[in-house]
């Protein structure tokens, strides 16, 4: 949660987030985090069986959380409306990016979960200009 909020706080519009780790990492509650963090009060569920799971943020517009484990086809993110997300400008959470390969926008920060010496494990990478800018902002807050 800690982790996640520091990244909710340091976020821009529009930023792509990739969450990689095995079932049981903590990439919803990574999610749960940054949404705290953007001031949403309610509850978070995985996205597991919905696929999706939106939320309007008053101030930060809309941030969607997505599980594509259950995907089959990385087309079926056609029908789940990823293109209009993306011009939206949502944030976009995205559990096992993987299988959306070819349709995903680029992403701005890389988030690997997992365990480590009886405990967790979190790396977070950024793969574009505005990713680099949250990575700063996250340093600047522990300066």
């Amino acid at each position: 949660m800690a982790a996640g909020s520091a990244v909710g706080r340091a976020l821009t519009t529009g930023a792509t987030v990739f969450l990689n780790g095995e079932l049981g990492a903590g990439k919803t509650t990574f999610t749960r985090g940054a949404l705290r963090a953007l001031g949403h009060e309610g509850s978070v569920k995985s996205p597991t069986y919905t696929l999706c799971e939106p939320y309007d943020l008053a101030d930060s517009g809309q941030f969607c959380h997505l599980d594509l484990y259950r995907l089959s086809n990385p087309e079926e993110l056609e029908f789940l409306g990823i293109r209009d997300y993306v011009a939206s400008g949502a944030m976009l959470f995205i559990e096992w990016p993987s299988k959306g390969e070819g349709w995903l926008p680029t992403p701005d920060l890389e988030v690997a979960l997992g365990e480590f010496n009886n405990g967790r494990e979190l790396k977070i990478t950024a793969l574009t200009a505005d990713g680099e800018i949250v990575l700063t902002r996250m340093e600047d807050c522990h300066a």
